[in-house]
């Protein structure tokens, strides 16, 4: 699901990332995570419920 871009949110980039741009970032709003692509970020982003993105997170690892 992807939502338009209402409000401006801290969007995060893993300290993990690499320098070559290819990176996600999240951001907290609303009790779910948005994700969007480093490369696109007028592209839209992924509303993920804050619940299911704890369970993939606990998955991972």
């Amino acid at each position: 699901m992807t939502t338009p871009e209402s409000k401006v949110v801290p969007w995060r980039t893993s300290s993990y990332s690499g320098s070559n741009g290819a990176c996600v970032e999240v951001a907290r709003a609303d009790g779910a995570v948005q994700v969007r692509d480093t490369k696109n970020r007028a592209g839209g982003q992924l509303t993920i419920p804050g619940a299911a993105w704890r369970a993939l997170l606990d998955e991972l690892a």
